[in-house]
């Protein structure tokens, strides 16, 4: 058994998940903004580190997960399960398709920390490709599933690769969503932009677009990196 990956106010077992606890996952969760949020849908759940974050963050009563995996699902139920949020969290074993089939109701707030490998590289390991590479989860898929899914004043927030920034704004302004906060991750001061976090609404409005850098240098933290992820991490 591998142990548990600890956060302040809970912990995560990753073992049958092929995509471990990453930074883009904490970012996400750190991030999105809760302000609004009375129900919270997690699509393609993996571990549950977004969902739960939120859960730490929010007063929301409905958090739902959707994960397709049966391995990973049956490890986000059970990290649900133990944590101390586990009466407002529910996974369901489902792809988005078939959820936006079933379910009637509308989320205010919507995350998703999407697979984005476009180029099908194969690790040999296929639970791990799925749950890297797009071609698992189309970004336009994605964002039609967003689209039917989301209350009128909702928001959607997600991270993926800069380099996908333009094409997927195009895409989702073709699902009626659009940008109204943006913002660019680098690694440390000399490093290129490689994620963006971007949130959209129903509403077309100016997008704000901050920076943020992880590291000064290699274990030193910038205090705007410190700032988003000191109510998670240990270390911070």
């Amino acid at each position: 058994m591998s142990e548990p990956f600890r956060f302040k106010q809970f912990e995560i077992n990753q073992g049958r998940c092929a995509m471990k606890i990453g930074t883009d996952g904490v970012l996400l969760g750190a991030w999105t903004d809760i302000s609004n949020a009375e129900s919270i849908l997690d699509i393609g759940a993996g571990t549950g580190v977004v969902a739960l974050m939120l859960a730490q963050r929010s007063s929301a009563e409905v958090i739902d997960a959707i994960e397709i995996d049966s391995e990973a699902y049956e490890q986000c139920v059970d990290n649900f399960e133990i944590s101390p949020w586990g009466d407002r969290l529910y996974c369901y074993h489902a792809g988005l398709d078939e959820f936006v089939e079933e379910i009637e109701d509308l989320y205010d707030v919507i995350v998703c920390n999407p697979p984005f490998y476009t180029e099908s590289v194969t690790s040999g390991d296929l639970k791990r490709d799925q749950a890297r590479q797009n071609e698992f989860l189309p970004f336009n898929e994605l964002l039609e599933g967003v689209s039917l899914l989301i209350s009128e004043n909702g928001i959607f927030s997600t991270i993926i690769p800069f380099k996908e920034k333009d094409d997927f704004i195009r895409m989702a302004a073709s699902n009626e969503l659009f940008p109204s906060r943006c913002l660019h991750v680098r690694g440390n001061p000399a490093a290129e932009v490689k994620r963006v976090l971007l949130e959209f609404t129903k509403l077309e409005r100016t997008c704000e677009v901050l920076d943020l850098t992880i590291e000064i240098e290699r274990h030193v933290y910038t205090m705007d990196y410190i700032n988003l992820t000191k109510n998670f991490y240990l270390k911070m």
